[in-house]
């Protein structure tokens, strides 16, 4: 069984990804972490994160073993990642080792931009989190100011917001695998809900596509 998860960020889809994996005893792989750990190591490597070639070699050699998440949800990783993202040729350097982890023996569960339209078109269950841009800013914000990368002002907030708009127009306009509603996928808006409720939600809504 593969559970297709799409959205954009900081829409609850990785906690929901995280939460159904485990209820089915499934693999998980946050895809967004591939695309983090390219920019990463442009970033560190001090490459222009436009330079698809570059990015293109990183991500033919890039290896999950090497992905640390906590390291990887820095806001210039994440903003990194939104830029190498929308490289044609690294997208594709990353399809066969996407394709690889859902097809594994007894399913997998995968998150991303474009899980249920490019990577696992055929997935049993196929769910598209959202949240309103400015509640997925607050949530982004929260957990920044926790992790001490921004202070707890107005200003900070309203940079994150401008951030969130920015990978949204990314995301959503690029020519390769944009961010868009997979045909049969459910559409779960968590912009009040609670991880509980949105977890009742997403889990009957794959019982459904069980069925």
């Amino acid at each position: 069984m593969i559970i297709a998860i799409d959205g954009p960020a900081a829409s609850g889809k990785g906690t929901l990804a995280r939460r159904l994996a485990a209820h089915y005893r499934l693999p998980h792989l946050d895809t967004g972490l591939l695309y983090r750990g390219v920019g990463r190591i442009m970033l560190d490597r001090g490459f222009p994160l436009d330079n698809v070639e570059i990015a293109q070699a990183i991500a033919e050699n890039l290896d999950l073993a090497d992905l640390d998440a906590e390291k990887l949800r820095t806001r210039d990783t994440g903003e990194a990642a939104s830029v190498v993202a929308a490289h044609g040729p690294v997208r594709q350097a990353l399809l066969a080792l996407q394709r690889t982890f859902a097809s594994q023996t007894g399913g997998a569960v995968l998150d991303g931009r474009d899980i249920a339209t490019v990577i696992a078109p055929d997935a049993e269950a196929k769910l598209f989190i959202t949240a309103s841009p400015e509640e997925r800013a607050r949530r982004r914000f929260r957990e920044l100011v926790g992790r001490g990368e921004l202070a707890d002002t107005a200003d900070s907030y309203q940079a994150v917001l401008a951030d969130i708009a920015k990978r949204d127009a990314r995301d959503s306009g690029r020519a390769d695998a944009p961010l868009i509603v997979a045909p049969g996928a459910v559409v779960i808006d968590t912009t009040d809900l609670a991880i509980e409720p949105a977890f009742a939600a997403a889990l009957a809504a794959v019982e459904a596509a069980l069925r």
